[in-house]
């Protein structure tokens, strides 16, 4: 194939992989479509070299695809036959994809156009929410109500985008290089802040608090943690107190009334311990292999007691639990160490915004893993492969060149 078709293609994978941040919150569709130029780009682009020396210096990406070589090894435990098994491992092999988004996505311009198409849509998502809480004219596709102002995700995963894209714009307000630029930014950032704790969603929350305190500390350290603690402990105490869906949120973690909401409040909890209490069980029983990828259903349908308040489930509500389940303590340690390395590695990414973004990243989906299965989830766990890539593609590294891995941007 010629050198230009070969270049034609490799603009076409990078041009896909960017217009991926302006989809992820809007269109599972379009992700798919996306999806699939970026995987034929790269492999009709040639950039086969490439993808091995970068994967050589890259332990991020190395983690993810042991871990879907993991996950695609525990499918010989079920039968084949089984549409859980194609199922369960499909959703997540957008853990292949970060190799190939980092080694697209190497240059710093493609990466600054990857976030500010990522920063637009968080936008749009963000000016939508805020229409439909206004009660003005909406309608399918929009999804959300006054009181539950979602656009077109789930108030699980539209609380976790706002979450971030709150963390996202205080740190481009801190970036920025006008005073105009910076009021711009530390605006959004706080209708995002505030629009994550409109929503149902009680992990928007936590993940909040979390990036928050994390934001705290990595503008002035110890005095940013301790200063953004207190802030945020005013913050609920105010919340609480002001009827809203965080004051009901509140309440109905605690379930500490008689009303309606607080005996489906116990319910609810009571669903999710059966499921952790079932799921370790399923563990302890197949610590080393696990029951398979996709075999999770069929497990927890074995287990599940009689009498139980869970009709049946298909993941326990916990990535951790969840693939610990499927593929064994092995397959749970990789995932830690994939969250771990990431954490790891992040000093060495090309500038201060993108290091202190992944880190953010981290501590988004291991915190949103506990609560819920986020990799098994569409937008979560793509969000999760796109962003660690585009990310990566700032990884310092050796040089690139002859065969050699060398990043672009050096400078911090």
């Amino acid at each position: 194939m010629g050198t230009r078709i070969q270049a034609a293609l490799s603009r076409a994978g990078q041009w896909g992989a960017i217009a991926l941040g302006a989809s992820i919150p809007f269109s599972v569709a379009l992700d798919n479509v996306l999806l699939a130029v970026v995987a034929a780009c790269w492999l009709a682009g040639g950039a086969w070299r490439e993808t091995w020396d970068m994967l050589r210096a890259n332990a991020v990406a190395i983690c993810g695809l042991l871990l879907f070589g993991t996950l695609a090894l525990g499918v010989l435990h079920v039968d084949l036959r089984s549409s859980e098994a194609a199922r369960f491992l499909a959703k997540y092999s957008d853990l292949l994809f970060i190799p190939l988004f980092a080694v697209l996505l190497r240059n710093a311009d493609q990466r600054r156009r990857a976030l500010l198409a990522f920063s637009g849509s968080l936008l749009a998502v963000l000016l939508l929410s805020y229409w439909i809480a206004a009660g003005l004219p909406s309608g399918p596709p929009l999804l959300g109500t006054p009181d539950n102002p979602v656009v077109l995700k789930r108030y699980l995963t539209h609380g976790i985008l706002m979450a971030y894209g709150a963390f996202l714009f205080a740190r481009l307000a801190l970036d920025a290089a006008s005073g105009r630029a910076r009021a711009a930014w530390a605006l959004a950032s706080m209708a995002s802040g505030a629009n994550a704790l409109m929503v149902q969603g009680r992990t928007g929350y936590i993940v909040l608090a979390a990036l928050a305190l994390y934001l705290g500390y990595a503008w002035l350290r110890w005095r940013g943690l301790a200063g953004t603690a207190a802030a945020l402990a005013a913050t609920v105490a105010v919340l609480a107190i002001i009827p809203g869906p965080f004051q009901e949120r509140f309440a109905l973690a605690g379930a500490d009334s008689r009303s309606l909401a607080a005996q489906q409040a116990r319910t609810s909890n009571a669903q999710r311990l059966e499921m952790y209490a079932v799921t370790v069980e399923i563990i302890r029983d197949h610590p080393w292999l696990g029951v398979g990828t996709g075999g999770f259903p069929a497990a927890y349908a074995q287990k599940k007691p009689s009498g139980s308040v869970v009709a049946q489930s298909r993941n326990p509500h916990n990535e951790y639990l969840l693939m610990a389940a499927q593929t064994g303590l092995a397959g749970l340690a990789l995932l830690v160490a994939l969250f771990w390395t990431q954490w790891q590695i992040a000093p060495r990414l090309a500038t201060p915004l993108e290091a202190d973004l992944s880190r953010a990243l981290v501590l988004a989906v291991a915190i949103g893993c506990l609560f819920n299965s986020l990799l098994l989830d569409h937008t979560e766990g793509l969000l999760y492969a796109w962003l660690t890539g585009v990310l990566c593609g700032g990884l310092k590294g050796p040089v690139m060149g002859n065969g050699k891995w060398e990043m672009e941007n050096r400078a911090r």
